[in-house]
């Protein structure tokens, strides 16, 4: 099996700035999403400079993934998430170092949303509120957990759905990338299908969607779903940045 993809990045309706960052190479097999917070163009920095690093580790990273690609061992497994997760640490590090460096971008930080493919395997890793779904045989998954006060609120029975829609709180984050020096990683194994289609995005786009409608857009196709995500999240209000990488697996 082997991937094919396509990604969008839209600036929205009401920033004056495009914050996200996305990364997409059906050669190395990964995609990402980040979604940068800060301010003063720090979120920008954040985002770019943590997708920026995790390429770089993953690239380096080439041969243990090639190893879980010709043997789908659990040790070849094993080694491909801590390299996914390490990645995702070293950025954790470098946009920490970067804002201890310069004090007008104190604080900032960008989640992460990341799909690894080897063979016949993906690997997830996932920091903060942007998400991946998965799209199988005309049903849709969230494959990621918001880190979130809301979502954390919600599994512990504090609130219902009705009020975490119109939550004030309904925008901070419990994870980030870059705020501290250290960051958890949650990651997850998927076992792929040929036909299977992932669709990671910003909250920006999942803001406005509601999920049965991501598996009649994904059918749409490689070109024309992303465009059609980015439109659809721009007619219900556009206020946020919007990023989508759409990928598909084809035999």
């Amino acid at each position: 099996m082997r991937t094919e993809s396509a990604a969008l990045s839209d600036l929205g309706r009401r920033r004056k700035t495009n914050e996200d960052a996305y990364f997409a190479d059906d050669e190395l097999n990964l995609y990402i999403v980040a979604d940068g917070m800060g301010g003063h163009a720090a979120g920008e920095v954040a985002s770019a400079e943590a997708v920026d690093t995790i390429y770089g580790m993953v690239n380096r990273g080439r041969a243990c993934i090639e190893q879980l690609s010709t043997a789908a061992t659990d040790e070849n497994l094993r080694a491909v998430k801590r390299l996914l997760e390490s990645a995702i640490q070293a950025a954790t590090y470098m946009v920490y170092g970067l804002a201890e460096l310069e004090p007008d971008q104190a604080g900032m930080g960008t989640t992460i949303s990341a799909l690894l493919t080897a063979g016949g395997i993906g690997v997830i890793a996932q920091v903060g509120d942007s998400r991946v779904y998965l799209v199988r045989n005309g049903q849709v998954q969230q494959l990621t957990e918001d880190h979130t006060l809301i979502a954390w609120q919600l599994r512990e029975g504090l609130i219902t759905q009705e009020e975490a829609r119109s939550s004030p709180h309904r925008n901070v984050i419990t994870r980030a990338v870059g705020n501290r020096d250290y960051v958890e990683v949650d990651t997850r194994v998927v076992d792929l299908q040929p036909g299977d289609c992932f669709v990671l995005c910003s909250d920006g786009l999942h803001g406005y969607l509601d999920e049965t409608e991501i598996p009649s857009i994904a059918a749409l196709g490689l070109e024309a779903a992303p465009k059609r995500f980015i439109a659809l999240a721009n007619e219900r209000g556009g206020r946020d940045n919007i990023t989508v990488v759409f990928v598909r697996i084809v035999e």
